[in-house]
């Protein structure tokens, strides 16, 4: 019998089934051990030896493992095929030779790109030795991603009070959103005009030609740039004679585009199906590892982690195969289609991401799968088989006019295009993302019969304006392909790169796109000021470009370590004499556009508006984090938040309190201020005084003396309930507006509803909520939402939702959604590890003994590696050290 071991215990169960009875096969659920959250577990001093760590659940796992390989006749290692699954493989066979159970049984390493019976079984009968240039990569990568983390972070908690941490690549994928925003803000907007005539053809046809000439002068785009010049060309074609002078056809071939990558897949995915990068990936996850079809579990895709784009050969030649058989023999091109990535030091070690078995067509396997599945799978499914069709066949027509008034000439230009075949583009379409032009499509519609040298008639001359507009904030998907672009990353690290910016605070997500926090511009403005280099977009992809060539055995892994170490440390010892002040300079200037906004009056952005004779500078609470205020405090105590909204003049009132008018029940006065975090009304004086912050979207200047009583007034009370007599209340509270009774909260959509909602709407509001399995009980638990599977120590997880949102559920433990999570979304694994490490916090030994069988079931949550859960519980640990004892601080791993 031999022991075969693997990642999942998804993948265990099903390769099981392949295998049969001589295999007994095991999952190592991700890594086993990783390195320590402390200071020391990289040691440059002595050749960057690394100490490593197996915690209570990995070592339950490798004890099981260990126990199988005594009594077996030989160990195979069968982790995924990529660096991290290389060096999994690594971190088994070397704990399993110090528990000494390997002696001279044979070890050999298996990789299959694809979970189905003739993938693992091909596997099996090619197996080689673990590829210690993989393990050597994977080794550098943690090693700078270690040094980097723990030894930047600290200089930030220290210079920066408020920042969270900075990594290799995460500082560098948050200074890509910063610099996009700061070029927003920059941005000018110009104003064009675009001309057009609306003309008929001599057999009644109406089509619209625009202006491209004029007095013998070509018009680029956006070359008309006001009104009178536009007036001025209105007139010349409203009095011109329009002719004919060319018509050209001309056929063109749109081919199509490469199976899917996995950055390429979260792109569409984003663009088509509105999904997360890490949705995404969750779902794919789960098509790879397999799926119950008609009682057989089957892996649906190949590896999804990839940036190959070639698919193997017996795919492409299924591929040709199933397109003739689903779209006819006119679709299949004379030649299979080879492709090659352009992506910048993309590895193509792997296949691109593909079905494993065409004949499985969406609508066939749809009933097996929940809709993400479906969908996402539809996806793939489609770009595949599309990758391998023939070329969509396309007819452009171009059509060249003449405006002649009075000897002025004008040429107009009329385009259409027709599609002749449509190949590929039977299969699939690409979609724009961020107003790009899609590959497979055309803006150009088809044009009406038009010949050469025919006079066309006039119907209406338009003229209309336009302003230039700033450049799009990145969504998940753009800034994916940006990274992929510049080389920064891996296909594995995207999706927990941007996980890690939010869960920081850094950045946050509004109808889809990447939105720097003020913290987030802090951070990359202090990067940028005194660790250049380490944020610069050349240096991250030449770093990335020495991991490739330590994995193809091209560099020592070591010398590549010892060339960063030696600069890096220097540059973090220069920081030990910097002062707060130099931070200060340095933000103030990097950041003047954001924390002083341009006045009206032309004076100066800096100048106190309280005082008059203070200069405003940021200043840097270490609760609260960054603001602005006066050098002449204490005598001036102005103050105002930093960010986007008090750059957009939100936020911006005196320190000086604003008479409202008074209280009309208590006689006391109403006045408007500003603190540290932001705006607010309060009546009364003194600690007694009651205080509300202004809601979200009403700026301070719309505050008058009613919209300040109502603000006070609350919570409000609109009347009892009809069915327990217990009065409902509205109020603001920190997830926003909501109406109460007896211990169930509801959100209302707006502000305004709070205080208009009446008592049917509220009743109706509320039994909505508990119709969802949200609603609370006096002293009872929301019902659940969802319920994902039985704990490992017994007991249901479900997901519910309660009074501070949507959280999992395991007896008596309760543990928090991350920040944007959607609770429909939250999968078995996700939620075992939030619940072991929710009950790890308790601390004592019954507790870790507790939920000692929920972290080895967890340790795979969101389809990354175990590195990821175990850093973010050992990083809370030590960063609260960090905080209690800055100099001796142990700084926290940070995830790429």
């Amino acid at each position: 019998m031999n022991v075969v071991v693997v990642e999942s215990p998804a993948k265990a169960k099903t390769i099981n089934k392949y295998l049969g009875s001589g295999y007994k096969v095991l999952a190592s659920v991700g890594h086993v051990r990783d390195l320590p959250a402390k200071d020391g577990s990289v040691r440059p001093d002595e050749d960057f030896e690394m100490s490593w760590e197996v915690d209570s659940s990995a070592a339950k796992r490798m004890k099981d493992i260990a126990d199988a390989v005594k009594s077996s006749d030989g160990l195979i290692l069968a982790t995924d095929p990529d660096r991290e699954g290389e060096a999994i493989s690594w971190h088994v066979l070397d704990l399993l030779r110090k528990k000494k159970v390997i002696g001279d049984k044979p070890v050999k390493r298996v990789v299959f790109n694809a979970i189905t019976k003739s993938a693992v079984l091909d596997a099996m009968k090619a197996p080689r030795d673990i590829d210690m240039s993989l393990v050597d990569a994977y080794l550098a990568r943690r090693a700078l991603d270690y040094l980097v983390g723990f030894n930047l972070s600290p200089v930030l908690w220290r210079k920066l009070p408020g920042a969270r941490s900075a990594g290799r690549v995460q500082s560098v994928t948050l200074r890509l959103v910063c610099d996009r925003e700061a070029e927003i803000e920059r941005f000018v907007s110009e104003e064009y005009w675009n001309l057009s005539a609306l003309l008929k053809t001599p057999r009644g046809d109406e089509f619209e030609a625009k202006l491209v000439s004029a007095d013998g002068k070509r018009l680029p785009p956006r070359a008309v740039g006001n009104g009178e010049e536009a007036n001025r060309l209105k007139d010349l074609l409203e009095g011109a004679a329009y002719r004919v002078e060319s018509v050209e056809a001309k056929p063109t071939r749109r081919n199509p585009a490469p199976p899917f990558t996995t950055s390429t897949l979260q792109q569409a995915a984003s663009s088509k199906l509105g999904f997360s990068s890490s949705r995404t990936m969750q779902v794919a996850q789960r098509l790879y590892e397999g799926v119950d079809i008609g009682g057989e579990t089957v892996g649906l895709i190949t590896y999804m982690r990839t940036d190959g784009v070639q698919m193997a050969p017996e795919a492409i030649d299924a591929a040709r195969r199933a397109i003739g058989d689903q779209f006819g023999d006119r679709y299949v091109p004379e030649k299979a289609r080879f492709y090659s990535t352009k992506a910048k030091n993309a590895q193509e070690a792997h296949e691109a991401v593909r079905p494993t078995d065409f004949n499985r067509v969406p609508d066939q396997v749809r009933r097996f799968l929940d809709p993400d599945q479906a969908r996402l799978y539809d996806l793939i499914w489609k770009r595949a088989i599309a990758s391998q069709m023939a070329s969509a066949e396309i007819e452009r027509t171009t059509v060249e006019i003449d405006a002649d008034n009075g000897g002025r000439h004008a040429g107009l230009r009329a385009t259409g295009s027709v599609i002749r075949f449509d190949g590929f583009i039977a299969a699939y379409t690409d979609q724009k993302e961020d107003g790009e032009q899609s590959d497979d499509g055309d803006d150009d519609g088809r044009l009406p019969e038009i010949n050469a040298r025919e006079a066309l008639a006039k119907q209406k001359i338009n003229a209309s304006q336009h302003f230039t507009e700033p450049p799009p904030r990145y969504s998940e998907a753009s800034l994916i392909k940006k990274m992929e672009e510049l080389g920064i990353g891996r296909p594995s690290t995207y999706s927990a790169t941007l996980k890690t910016l939010s869960d920081r605070e850094y950045v946050t997500i509004d109808k889809r796109k990447l939105i720097p926090e003020a913290k987030g511009r802090l951070v990359t403005a202090f990067l940028e000021s005194f660790f250049t280099r380490y944020v610069e977009y050349d240096f991250t992809a030449s770093l990335e470009e020495k991991l490739d060539q330590i994995s193809a055995g091209e560099l020592n892994w070591k010398d590549v370590l010892r060339d960063f170490w030696r600069d890096f440390i220097a540059q973090i010892d220069d920081t030990k004499e910097l002062r707060v002040t130099n931070v200060l300079d340095a933000l103030n200037e990097i950041l003047a556009p954001l924390a002083f906004p341009k006045r009206e009056d032309g004076g100066d952005p800096r100048a106190c508006p309280s005082c008059g004779t203070g200069k405003l500078s940021l200043k840097l609470g270490r609760g609260s984090g960054a603001f602005i205020g006066c050098s002449n405090y204490p005598e001036c105590r102005y103050t105002r938040p930093f960010g986007a909204e008090a750059a957009n003049g939100e936020g911006q009132v005196s320190n000086e309190p604003k008479a409202l008018g008074k209280d009309p029940h208590t006689g006391e006065e109403i006045t408007l201020r500003s603190g540290r975090f932001g705006p607010y009304v309060q009546r009364g004086d003194g600690k007694e005084a009651k205080r509300s912050s202004l809601p979200k979207g009403w700026a301070p200047d719309s505050i008058d003396h009613e919209k300040a009583v109502a603000l006070l007034s609350l919570p409000r009370d609109i009347g009892a309930h009809p069915e327990t007599g217990k009065m409902i209340s509205s109020g603001l509270g920190r997830y926003g507006p909501f109406v109460l009774h007896d211990g169930t909260y509801a959100n209302v959509e707006s502000i305004e509803d709070v205080f208009s909602i009446g008592l049917n709407r509220a009743v109706s509001v509320l039994a909505d909520k508990q119709s969802k399995g949200g609603g609370r009980g006096r002293g009872g638990t929301p019902a659940a939402l969802k319920t994902l599977g039985d704990h490992p120590d017994g007991g249901p997880i479900t997901v519910r939702d309660g009074r501070y949102g949507p959280y999992v559920n395991w007896g008596k433990v309760n543990a928090t959604l991350p920040k944007g999570k959607d609770a429909q979304a939250v999968t078995l694994e996700e939620a075992l590890v939030l619940i072991a490490e929710k009950a790890g916090k308790g601390g004592g030994a019954k507790g870790k003994a507790k939920t000692a069988k929920a972290k080895t079931a967890a340790a795979k949550a969101d389809g990354e590696k175990t590195t990821k859960a175990k850093t973010t519980k050992k990083a809370a640990g030590t960063k609260a050290k960090a905080a209690a004892k800055p100099r001796k601080a142990s700084a926290k791993k940070v995830d790429e």
